[in-house]
């Protein structure tokens, strides 16, 4: 093999890797702002159940875009994505040493949302309130052993 030939295929290579690693930042910033804002729908829902009168419309379309951010959480640990990255991430490497763990907890939380969007669909605040509960458990399920703490 040439040099000349040699060194295009390391040019090459190095070109595919760049963007993986270039990634890294918005994957991580676009993780970040999905959970940011699946802790102010589940605010809101919370708020809406400890008032006299909720409002199931509010609670119903924060259910859905929970369950819509819930769902992509999975996807936003890709390799290189985590403490190593040189950016700011609570992710632990955890994520990527256990990551049967981790998809199995992603999908509970991902079945949890499902069931409080569910609950969101009728007009029972008990239901709501129940399913509420167990989609924080599913967070914290996952917090506890997946990220840096407070």
């Amino acid at each position: 093999m040439s040099v000349l030939r040699l060194c295009a295929m390391l040019a090459a290579a190095a070109t595919l890797a760049v963007p993986t690693i270039a990634a890294a930042p918005d994957t991580i910033k676009a993780r970040q702002d999905n959970f940011k804002a699946m802790v102010r729908s589940m605010k809101m829902i919370s708020d809406e159940t400890r008032k006299d009168a909720p409002s199931f419309a509010a609670i119903r379309r924060e259910a859905a875009a929970l369950e819509r951010a819930g769902a992509r959480v999975g996807r936003f640990f890709p390799k290189g994505t985590g403490p190593d990255a040189g950016v700011k991430t609570r992710a632990l490497a955890a994520i990527w040493d256990e990551p049967a763990e981790f998809r199995a907890a992603a999908a509970n939380l991902n079945g949890a949302t499902k069931r409080l969007r569910a609950a969101a669909a009728g007009k029972d605040i008990g239901r709501v309130r129940a399913a509420l509960g167990a989609t924080g458990g599913a967070c914290k399920a996952c917090h506890d052993p997946y990220r840096v703490p407070d």
